[in-house]
């Protein structure tokens, strides 16, 4: 669990990144071999892309690290339960592993169905997940 809250805690500083650029902060960070290979939050504003999520933006830059699609030797770390979008694209990478913070029960691939992720991705939740609703609130209040 030590490890998971680190890595975590690495999301986080990503998701606080994106707060700071007034994006939705969330963050994501893929670790392969107990080493992070890949950092990104939401630039969905930035770019003004409703595809640009943390975890696409982390799926993108870890498979060009590793030089192949497949993540399947990887753990995400994200700070808020990926949307159906993200998941698909989870699938697709093979994910070995997904760990993150607060649920999204509005928008959260498991409303839909846990069968989104890819049958051998290992699942993980309720990591930090205070500090990463904290976050996420903090930023919607300030909106409102």
């Amino acid at each position: 669990m030590e490890n998971h809250i680190r890595y975590m805690e690495e999301a986080l500083k990503e998701a606080k990144y994106a707060f700071d650029k007034g994006e939705v902060p969330i963050g994501a960070v893929v670790v392969c071999s107990n080493q992070i290979i890949a950092r990104a939050h939401n630039l969905t504003e930035t770019l003004n892309d409703p595809t640009a999520h943390a975890e696409m933006q982390a799926i993108t830059a870890a498979t060009s690290y590793l030089g192949g699609k497949y993540l399947n030797q990887c753990t995400l770390y994200v700070t808020l339960e990926p949307c159906c979008m993200c998941a698909g694209a989870l699938f697709w990478s093979q994910l070995g592993g997904l760990v993150y913070g607060a649920s999204d029960p509005k928008r959260g691939y498991y409303n839909l169905s846990e069968k989104l992720l890819h049958p051998k991705t290992k699942v993980i939740t309720d990591v930090l997940s205070q500090k990463s609703e904290e976050l996420i609130n903090k930023f919607f209040k300030q909106k409102r």
